[in-house]
């Protein structure tokens, strides 16, 4: 190579060099201090964009779990107050065998008629109360079919409950629907309130379960009241095995959550020591070039002696 002045082509190389090497551990910085192997679109577009879908669904999964954990709330909320229910029926029951027996007279069938009213009573004040996060549940409100049933396009969702826990709205995996019967006395057909029909007609009054008040109707009241617990043992039982459902659904979702989370760290996440390995080498280089540059910008010096002397 000539000795020039007007050019310095070893000091113009060197700096190139440089540059780049500089570059790269510049990189290696970003990527050992953030965690990421990809930090940019520019590190891996394709992996980006893979990245950033498996991040959603992540994210989703995870709420799809606390979803899921909020039905199981809301569902032995409902069993709770179906449990209290169920003493209150075995006293329904007790009350009717009292007065069913031909010991007691009038009076005394008027006033065990007089708990029996109360407790049913109590029944439609428990299922009527009975809420969770403002959603009533044994009113009746989330009563009828599923599918049909269910209306979520106004501001309040109507019919049964729809617990969403996919990261899609598939039907077959993504949502189930809650759907609870109404536990009020007069649901169960018991009580006073148990007279009066559906669409307003007005029973007997010889209606089974309505009253004690006589030891015909405390006999009749019996059956009635079997009629109810085994009423209520369906809601409970339909209940229990939504919940198992749940449960197994958050299992599965938990699953699917921890194996996406590590397909997405093997595209996203920085391997520490490979990246350390090339952070040293390109330290190393750094400095070599910086040490050449050094050396490639004396050499003009040289074309200056020759000059001077």
């Amino acid at each position: 190579m000539s000795l020039v002045i007007n050019h310095n082509l070893m000091a113009m190389n060197a700096q190139r060099n440089l540059t780049e090497h500089y570059d790269r551990l510049g990189v290696s910085t970003r990527r050992l201090s953030s965690g990421l192997r990809v930090g940019t679109a520019a590190d891996d577009a394709a992996g980006l964009a893979i990245r950033e879908l498996m991040r959603s669904e992540i994210s989703s999964l995870h709420q799809g779990i606390r979803n899921a954990s909020d039905a199981i709330s809301l569902i032995q909320t409902a069993d709770g107050a179906l449990q209290v229910v169920d003493e209150k029926l075995i006293r329904l029951k007790e009350l009717a065998m009292q007065a069913s027996t031909g010991t007691y007279n009038s009076d005394q069938r008027l006033i065990i008629d007089s708990e029996y009213q109360a407790m049913c009573s109590e029944i439609t004040r428990i299922a009527n109360a009975t809420d969770f996060n403002g959603i009533y549940l044994l009113n009746g409100n989330l009563s009828g079919d599923p599918v049909n049933d269910h209306n979520g396009t106004g501001l309040q969702s109507t019919g049964p409950l729809k617990i969403h826990f996919g990261t899609s709205n598939d039907s077959a995996e993504d949502y189930y629907y809650v759907a609870i019967q109404g536990a009020s006395a007069s649901a169960l057909g018991l009580g006073h309130a148990a007279a009066v029909r559906a669409n307003g007609e007005t029973w007997e009054l010889q209606h089974a379960g309505q009253t004690v008040s006589t030891q015909g109707l405390a006999q009749a009241a019996m059956d009635a009241i079997n009629q109810a617990i085994i009423s209520k043992d369906k809601i409970r039982a339909n209940l229990g095995s939504m919940q198992n459902r749940l449960e197994n659904t958050i299992t599965n979702l938990e699953i699917q959550a921890e194996n996406l989370q590590a397909a997405e760290s093997r595209i996203s996440d920085v391997d520490v020591a490979q990246e350390m390995t090339e952070f040293v080498r390109n330290q190393i280089l750094t400095q070599s070039a910086v040490a050449m540059l050094a050396q490639a910008n004396s050499l003009p010096r040289m074309a200056m002696q020759l000059i001077g002397g």
